[in-house]
Formats: C-alpha cells, sequence, structure tokens
C-alpha cells in the first residue's frame, strides 16, 4: 500500500463530482505565462490544446466561460511582497501584451475576463458572485500553473461551495513534480482531478439529461 492510498484509506480523497450547472475557468494562459521566453513562462501549447478541447464542448453546452489573467496598473503597488518574491510579475502592466490572452486560447467576445492582481480567481474578483448569480455548482478548472493559481483556485472554488474539477491534462506547470504534486494534493482535499476526457463525457452526459427533462 503507498502513501496515497493510506490516505485515501483514511477518509480523503472522496468524489465530489459533478452537479447540473458547470461553468468553465481557464486560468492564467496569458502571453507571459506561455511564452518560454518570458522570465514567468514555459511551453504550454499542449495543454492549450487541451483546455481548447473544454473550451469548445462548454460552449457548445452554454456553459460560461471565464478566462483569467493578472495585471496591475502598478505592479509593486499593487502585488506587494509577491512582486518582491517574483519579479516577473512587475512586467505585467495592464495594456501590454503579455497580460493578454494567448492567441492559441480559442476565446470568443462572449467568454469572460477575470483580472486578478493575486493566485486565486477569485481573491479580490467577482468571480464567486458572478457563478453564483448564473446558479453555477460546478467549476472545471484548466490553465497555470498547477501548484501556483491553479491550487489557489480550486481551494478557493471549494472553499465558496462549488464542486471543483481540475482537467489533467490542461493544466501546466514549470517544473513537473510541483504539478505532480499539486494534482495531489487537489484530488486528495478539494476536488476531483480527472482526465480531460472524462470531463468531456460528463459534459455529453449532462447534455442528455438537459434535453431528457426539458
Amino acid at each position: 500500500m503507498d502513501e496515497i492510498e493510506r490516505v485515501q484509506r483514511r477518509g480523503f480523497g472522496n468524489r465530489v463530482g459533478f452537479g447540473r450547472k458547470p461553468a468553465l475557468l481557464v486560468v492564467d494562459f496569458s502571453r507571459s505565462f506561455t511564452s518560454p521566453a518570458s522570465s514567468l513562462g514555459a511551453d504550454m501549447a499542449a495543454e492549450i490544446g487541451e483546455a481548447n478541447r473544454l473550451i469548445r464542448v462548454a460552449r457548445a453546452a452554454g456553459a460560461p466561460i471565464f478566462l483569467s489573467t493578472i495585471a496591475y496598473h502598478d505592479p509593486v503597488g499593487e502585488a506587494g511582497v509577491w512582486a518582491v518574491k517574483i519579479h516577473g510579475l512587475r512586467d505585467l502592466v495592464l495594456g501590454t501584451d503579455g497580460v493578454e490572452q494567448d492567441p492559441r486560447v480559442e476565446r470568443t467576445p462572449g467568454d469572460r475576463i477575470v483580472v486578478k492582481r493575486f493566485a486565486s480567481c477569485f481573491f479580490g474578483t467577482s468571480l464567486a458572485d458572478d457563478l453564483s448569480r448564473d446558479g453555477i455548482d460546478t467549476l472545471i478548472i484548466a490553465g497555470c500553473t498547477t501548484s501556483g493559481c491553479v491550487r489557489a483556485s480550486a481551494v478557493d472554488a471549494c472553499q465558496h461551495g462549488f464542486r471543483t474539477i481540475v482537467a489533467r491534462e490542461a493544466t501546466a506547470d514549470r517544473l513537473r513534480d510541483a504539478h505532480e504534486q499539486s494534482l495531489i494534493d487537489i484530488d486528495l482535499k478539494y476536488g476531483d482531478v480527472l482526465p480531460v476526457d472524462a470531463i468531456l463525457s460528463a459534459f455529453s452526459s449532462l447534455n442528455q439529461e438537459m434535453r431528457r427533462t426539458a
């Protein structure tokens, strides 16, 4: 029996599953994070492709799609100690290319942009209110980085009472070990970490159920 199985036997890692009304949150696939040439970036082409699969299915199902970015008027003044810890945050200035969504992300004008200053997409934003107003009970999360903003957003999604689903192949990190450990932590404590294919199947099942009850 490995360590994860021992923890699961103590009651961790139960499934939260899907509710009846999901939304999709794609975290920080902005140019500064998806360009390997950026101090904040890494090659995330494969993960963007997987996120696009989720975007297409969510859009076809009429599920709200939220895309986040970190951006500041005054990075040092607004990010505070975080900008001391990570110097690259000082480049994330509103109106510059680095805070714009990567053009490979298949967005439309109807998708909602969450502009944030810290790791969680919930902290200091209207995301929780927007989701509640739309009657959302399930938040599917993709994006980057798994150990940073994805994890922080998953924790806050759970704390706000949303069923939290993290898309394994659609999340990215600069460090493989940090990525894997964060997915383990999320799956044990805050939400369900699922393959993209499983999430697409769940969307299909929800659509069929909605058609039967319509």
